[in-house]
């Protein structure tokens, strides 16, 4: 038996590198992805890094002023500070939860009537979304005029119905309240476009088993449908929390930077605001803003496991 044999220019030549090329076929989605993971990283890292920098230093003024390290005197100071940095926390806490409550309520009922099927739903809900279209400081400035206490539409309509003319954004104990009705204004559609598509979603056959076994509206939306919405409910409680925790434009255009003549809406956002761009205390700021995340971690943490356990039981 005879083998045959190939001249050597004829026999399949090994590509050079290609154990290199396997490699990249093989993490290629990480290749491509990299770069905009390393640049969305540095992007979070660097001014979260720098702000943890700047709070352990007594950086003012300028920050290419002299400066040193203080260790935790910043956030000592803003923790014993009883006058401006706790019932900033105060009005920052009444805030998101009273806006927080109002809109997940509003949101739900409105998002329940939205999903039935009527004549003019598709203008109707161009309605209802439309303040989404508009930007805050828009937003503030035109609640601003119409709740101006002399000329104001509110105030116009108020006296027109033999009620008394109120403050509303000028009142030192009115002031906060209008500003959380601003926000439910604008942001309970964004509940409701939440809602609404975790209702589109929802199984139909457990609902129409309630209703042949005889259970009412009320019933059927209180075990049936609200359990099975809680997930979706959930994740627009932690959405707008955060959203509403880090509110500043409303309040700014409303308000102003010191929240008010008696600091009646300072928050911890106009708080470090005020602290670093109006009194350049970039230091102090810092450690403020460092707070402010831990409270914020916190909080969404909390939610995070409430909604679990929801989400099991």
């Amino acid at each position: 038996m005879t083998t045959t044999s190939h001249p050597s220019y004829l026999a399949p030549k090994r590509r050079r590198g290609s154990g290199l090329t396997t490699w990249a076929d093989r993490h290629i989605k990480w290749l491509f992805t990299a770069p905009a993971i390393v640049f969305v990283a540095l992007l979070i890292i660097f001014p979260i890094a720098y702000t943890v920098f700047l709070s352990f230093t007594d950086s003012a003024s300028s920050v290419t002023r002299p400066f040193k390290f203080v260790g935790f005197e910043n956030y000592a100071t803003w923790l014993t500070d009883f006058e401006r940095f706790w019932p900033a926390v105060s009005r920052t806490a009444y805030f998101t939860i009273t806006a927080l409550v109002i809109e997940l309520v509003l949101g739900l009922a409105i998002a329940l009537l939205l999903r039935k099927t009527f004549r003019g739903q598709s203008i109707v809900r161009v309605f209802i979304l439309l303040p989404l279209v508009a930007t805050p400081v828009a937003v503030g400035m035109m609640w601003l005029l119409i709740f101006e206490p002399s000329i104001g539409f509110a105030n116009v309509l108020m006296k027109s119905l033999g009620l008394p003319a109120q403050l509303w954004l000028s009142g030192t104990d009115s002031a906060l309240n209008t500003i959380v009705f601003i926000d439910v204004w604008q942001w309970t559609p964004m509940v409701i476009l939440i809602l609404l598509a975790g209702l589109s979603t929802l199984p139909e056959e457990p609902d129409e088993a309630a209703r042949v076994d005889g259970a009412n509206a009320w019933q059927r939306f209180r075990h049936i449908t609200l359990p099975l919405l809680m997930p979706t409910l959930g994740a627009a409680a932690i959405l707008r929390s955060i959203d509403a925790m880090k509110t500043f434009d409303i309040i700014y255009a409303t308000k102003g930077r010191t929240g008010g003549s008696n600091n009646e809406a300072e928050t911890l956002n106009m708080l470090a605001y005020n602290e670093s761009f109006g009194n350049s205390q970039y230091g102090s700021a810092a450690a403020l803003l460092m707070l402010f995340l831990m409270f914020i971690i916190i909080i969404l943490t909390a939610l995070t496991i409430l909604r679990s356990k929801g989400h099991r039981a």
